[in-house]
């Protein structure tokens, strides 16, 4: 009976409220125009592909590229050495990835990589496509171990839009200034035939016969000791670092000679047994060398070195050292952090487009912000995150408190918690197309685009915002919480390096709108400050002057505790301080 009784009191107490508008006064109001969230979040989002590295391959024609040579620099002693790599592209890139430089965690220590400028060159259609053929057949290699993939789509080298640069080996520093390593590309189009009639005079090691039976045919003996093979009765493939002393007579162990270990092992009879052995090591395994504290997860299995007779081995391609093949094995993670730079750098540029003040922000710290921790790489953007968390909710809670004067603690509370949730921050973010630059998943070698390779999904161009051309490679699941963080994130990195003014800048593109500008704050009652706290004094300890003290009263009065002569309470300021 006395809870009916209670409930009728506040309803007939409700009613007279809103007769007066009190109640409608203190509601919270609809949300306007700068509040988010409200639309249905699709979590599949496009990852995007830097459009520096695609193009169009004209017929007939001589090509203008730009190149870089990546020099590799070995933090650690190994028996096999690296040698730079030269990278072609159809653009120059921007001064800050022009001159790059980073390191792989490897497996035994530390690989620096320093990219450096070297100039032009003008490549004919002919040598575009060999090049395009010699990286394609060396890096599906390198990350699939398989002839039937580097078989596959290799007769029909199709002109059109497509990843547009090129990665080749490059010369000693002793044979320069020739950069490309021209022989050595020239190793993919080895035939015996054609090879038997131009090694007439080569210098061999001494008791090697000058040629040597193959599973294709006969070859000079130079062109087998560094190459790559292919054993069709193991179905592997191995790179040939020299001629041993040994033949198919020579003891395999302590038992069984070459001849008898193949006849009983393999079935096969050898029928050149004179023939010198041919020193072959299996390919190397392309890892992820951005990963963090990679070497101390997994160590690289040791690569012994095998005895092939050459009657058993097919050779792919010839002249390639060893070197090289260890060399590109760096290669896919080397050119998935320039992409991944080169994205950054078109979502900075894609900010300038509308605000160019933000132009001092480097290519690297948008990186660092658009990288999560699921990359697990030496960098990610927790830090500024939390950064950017903060500023943006002190940048709010001060321009709703300027803007809404007269609005109570709740309702600004209820305003700002709208501008700042991740819903909304999500929303800001998909707006400005953010979720196609995030980087949100460790790095897959297997999954790396080989350039010019068809054999996987193509590529789906976008224009963003009518000005700006990108590319889609694939789409993938993304959570909206990790928009909203990356959103954070943004706004810390501008905060850290630029200043407040380029964080809000940001923020204003984002369409958080706030700004800096002092407005002063309209109080429609007077209080006498010195009636009720020692001013003087508690500057003192602060260390700051007023120009309003009644503000100081209006922070110390709890909602608790109200007097005729103060009728604001802590309640509004505190929002600022949360």
């Amino acid at each position: 009976m006395e809870e009916i009784i209670e409930e009728t009191f506040c309803l007939k107490a409700c009613n007279q409220i809103h007769e007066i508008g009190a109640l409608r006064d203190n509601l919270v109001e609809e949300a306007d125009a700068q509040e988010r969230g409200n639309e249905p979040y699709i979590d599949e989002q496009p990852s995007y592909f830097p459009p520096e590295l695609v193009g169009h391959l004209p017929k007939n024609s001589n090509i203008l590229y730009h190149y870089y040579l990546m020099e590799l620099e070995q933090k650690f002693v190994y028996d096999i050495p690296v040698h730079d790599i030269v990278l072609v592209l159809r653009n120059r890139l921007e001064a800050e990835l022009g001159s790059l430089h980073f390191d792989l965690d490897v497996d035994r220590d530390r690989l620096t990589v320093n990219f450096k400028y070297v100039g032009v060159i003008n490549l004919s259609t002919d040598q575009v496509l060999l090049c395009r053929r010699f990286q394609k057949t060396l890096l599906r290699v390198l990350i699939h171990h398989d002839l039937k993939s580097l078989n596959e789509r290799m007769d029909g080298d199709i002109l059109g839009a497509e990843t547009d640069y090129l990665l080749l080996p490059a010369t000693a520093k002793h044979q320069r200034p020739e950069i490309i390593d021209w022989p050595c590309v020239n190793s993919v189009l080895f035939s015996c035939k054609k090879n038997v009639e131009s090694h007439l005079n080569c210098s061999l090691p001494e008791g090697c016969a000058r040629i040597v039976q193959t599973k294709d045919g006969p070859v000079c003996t130079c062109l087998l000791q560094n190459s790559l093979v292919y054993t069709p009765h193991t179905d592997q493939m191995y790179c040939t670092t020299g001629i041993l002393e040994l033949n198919a007579n020579s003891r395999r162990g302590k038992i069984n000679s070459y001849k008898k270990y193949y006849e009983e092992r393999h079935g096969i009879k050898l029928c050149f047994e004179h023939e010198s052995l041919v020193r072959g090591r299996p390919i190397f395994r392309v890892k992820n060398y951005l990963q963090r504290c990679r070497n101390q997860i997994e160590k690289e299995s040791s690569m012994p070195s095998v005895e092939l007779p050459p009657e058993l081995c097919s050779i792919v391609m010839s002249p390639i050292s060893i070197n090289t093949f260890y060399s590109f094995s760096f290669v896919p993670s080397i050119m998935h952090r320039l992409e991944s730079l080169l994205i950054a750098a078109n979502l900075k540029m894609m900010h300038l487009d509308h605000c160019n003040q933000n132009d001092v922000l480097p290519i690297s710290k948008v990186l660092e912000a658009i990288t999560t921790k699921k990359c697990q790489e030496t960098f990610d953007s927790e830090s500024l995150e939390t950064l950017g968390d903060s500023f943006l909710k002190y940048a709010v809670s001060q321009q709703l408190f300027k803007t809404c004067q007269d609005q109570p603690e709740g309702v600004l509370t209820s305003k700002k918690e709208k501008i700042i949730s991740n819903a909304a921050l999500c929303e800001f973010g998909c707006y400005r197309k953010l979720p196609g630059f995030i980087r949100d998943e460790s790095f897959d070698p297997e999954r790396w685009i080989i350039p010019d390779d068809r054999s996987g999904s193509a590529l789906s161009e976008e224009i963003l915002f009518n000005t700006r051309k990108i590319y889609i490679r694939e789409t993938r699941k993304m959570e909206s919480e990790t928009v909203a963080d990356v959103v954070e994130a943004l706004i810390g990195a501008f905060l850290s390096i630029c200043g407040e003014t380029s964080a809000l800048l940001f923020m204003d593109w984002l369409g958080i709108k706030v700004d800096f500008h002092v407005t002063p704050y309209e109080r429609h009652f007077q209080i006498h400050a010195e009636n009720f706290v020692n001013v003087r004094h508690l500057e003192s300890l602060l260390n700051y002057s007023f120009r309003d003290p009644s503000l100081l009263v209006e922070a110390l009065i709890h909602g608790s505790y109200m007097l005729p002569e103060i009728p604001r309470c802590n309640y509004q300021v505190n929002l600022i301080a949360m």
